[in-house]
């Protein structure tokens, strides 16, 4: 599949432990670009409960999706993420941790994410040439969630309302639950995440993914951080 309706950067884990259980956390692999075996766990619809995240893979969002501009290509775009990446040294943080966002379930950092920030500030800005700005049915979509007077500007700039100061970096692992799935999905994680090792926890490249025209993204280019 060549062809992509939209393109976004990415941190996903290298092949190893983290990777492989993303993958079959959610059943979709982003990198191979294809399904997977999802886990089972007794007493929970993993189906259900991954359907949200799973189309974009196991990923921490640094750039959000994004169309082309008019006269823009994938090869520029990758050329410029390639160029970003050479002059931006790798991440290195305390860890990371299971944690609660809202109604749903993510890895989260610990420690001081201020390298990591401006990480994903430098690459929503110089990339940002590429970006088509939202039409008004997006914006209309992203103003329902109920935007502060700040998120609806950075919404405007930048085509994502949760970007520069506003920005969380996250590894999402469910959808929306309810409090009774929330806490049966955290006893399961809880578990499979101690296998793990989760800490310290480095970001060593970045990821160019691309939506197909089935909806799921998959891996363009990995692009290591060398700085």
């Amino acid at each position: 599949m060549n062809k992509f309706s939209r393109y976004a950067i990415y941190y996903t884990p290298p092949v190893g432990a983290l990777a492989n259980f993303g993958a079959s956390w959610l059943g979709w692999d982003a990198e191979l670009g294809r399904e997977v075996a999802q886990s089972e766990v007794t007493g929970l619809d993993m189906a259900a409960l991954t359907e949200a995240p799973r189309k974009y893979g196991f990923h921490g969002t640094i750039k959000p999706p994004f169309r082309l501009v008019q006269g823009k290509h994938r090869e520029g775009l990758e050329a410029t993420l390639c160029e970003v990446c050479a002059n931006t040294a790798p991440v290195s943080l305390d860890g990371l941790r299971l944690a609660a966002l809202g109604r749903f379930l993510a890895l989260v950092p610990e420690g001081d994410v201020t390298p990591l920030s401006d990480l994903a500030a430098k690459v929503v800005t110089e990339l940002d040439g590429f970006r088509a700005p939202p039409g008004a049915a997006e914006l209309d979509r992203r103003r329902q969630c109920g935007l502060t007077a700040r998120q609806d500007s950075l919404l405007l700039r930048w085509g994502y309302p949760y970007v520069l100061d506003e920005f969380r970096f996250h590894l999402t692992l469910t959808g929306a639950l309810d409090a009774l799935t929330a806490r049966r999905a955290e006893v399961a994680l809880g578990s499979a995440l101690s296998q793990l090792s989760l800490s310290p926890f480095q970001i060593r490249s970045l990821c160019l993914v691309g939506e197909g025209d089935d909806g799921r993204f998959r891996l363009i280019r990995r692009v290591p951080l060398v700085g």
